[in-house]
């Protein structure tokens, strides 16, 4: 039989989906941008051609029979492959584009300093950085790969497998010796709260280490600081760090240039290690492109078990 005649109405796929996600006609006719009426006569063209009813219709809404519930995972999943792998193509068409997503900070602080040498090595790849906050909320059609910090055994972001960049992270309280210029040194943490400027971090997610975790789980005393400098973005604060103005955690792999080059400092010897790792996110049902594999394997092998110093 010629496959035109074993495919459904492929018009109809999208309008059943939405339906069965909202279980509601009404509301998959407004996100498709049709009527009511135009949605249900598509889902009974799909179950004529099926031959069987897809949905129930109850007095307070639709519900899938059991043929239908079955349908709609199999639609969803194949509409969800198609739209990943049109995404694909429609960036620019170009094989050698390499899009990486990472938060505004690994990206800043860490990934473009990482990025020349890569590009040396692999001047044909084209590269595109994509920033968003939290990778939970990543969407898998607008990337290729991702560099973020990731709990160990964890549950993976969804669609995504991690592998640790850095094998180990400590954090220390850092500054800019333009800051211990101003202020004097630092001799000790009860010091630290009582006369300086401590850099909070609010609306952190559930990895991020805070100062209180960070001197509780050091053995140290805690109490409020006197002076804070609060922001909801790690990045502006880092860099208000660097001009001076305050204390800030800092993990001291991400930071490692920023240290090697003198631009930040040590407030105190202690380091407590990171719940987090850096790590690599690959998508765990996309065939791996010739950019995403040479990637995987340069940050891979380049970052070494220890992490990368550079």
């Amino acid at each position: 039989m010629p496959t035109r005649d074993v495919l459904p109405p492929l018009a109809c796929l999208r309008a059943f989906e939405a339906a069965a996600r909202h279980s509601s006609f009404t509301q998959a006719g407004s996100e498709l941008s049709l009527t009511q009426s135009a949605v249900s006569r598509q889902i009974k063209r799909l179950e004529a051609d099926l031959r069987r009813p897809l949905f129930e219709r109850q007095h307070d809404g639709l519900r899938l029979t059991p043929a239908g519930d079955h349908y709609f995972r199999v639609v969803q999943r194949l509409l969800r492959e198609l739209r990943d792998e049109t995404a694909r193509l429609r960036r620019r068409g170009d094989d050698r584009q390499l899009t990486l997503a990472s938060s505004p900070t690994i990206a800043s602080i860490w990934l473009a300093r990482q990025l020349p040498d890569f590009q040396q090595a692999h001047p044909e790849i084209e590269i595109r950085v994509l920033t968003v906050e939290d990778p939970y909320r990543l969407d898998l059609a607008e990337f290729d790969l991702g560099i973020y910090y990731h709990i160990p055994n964890e549950v993976d972001p969804p669609g995504l497998e991690a592998s640790p960049i850095f094998a180990e992270e400590p954090v220390a309280a850092v500054c800019s010796p333009v800051y211990l210029a101003r202020h004097g040194g630092i001799t000790d943490p009860a010091d630290l709260l009582a006369r300086h400027t401590l850099m909070v971090v609010e609306d952190h997610y559930r990895d991020w280490l805070t100062w209180e975790h960070w001197y509780r789980a050091l053995g140290f005393v805690w109490q409020p600081p006197l002076h804070t400098l609060r922001a909801n973005s790690f990045q502006l604060l880092m860099n208000a760090t660097l001009a001076g103005q305050g204390v800030t955690l800092g993990w001291m792999r991400l930071l490692a240039a920023e240290l090697d080059q003198g631009h930040l400092v040590q407030a105190l010897p202690d380091t407590l290690p990171s719940r987090g790792r850096l790590a690599l996110l690959t998508p765990t049902h996309r065939h791996l492109t010739e950019p995403m594999r040479a990637f995987r394997d340069w940050v891979l092998a380049d970052a070494g078990p220890a992490g990368s110093q550079e």
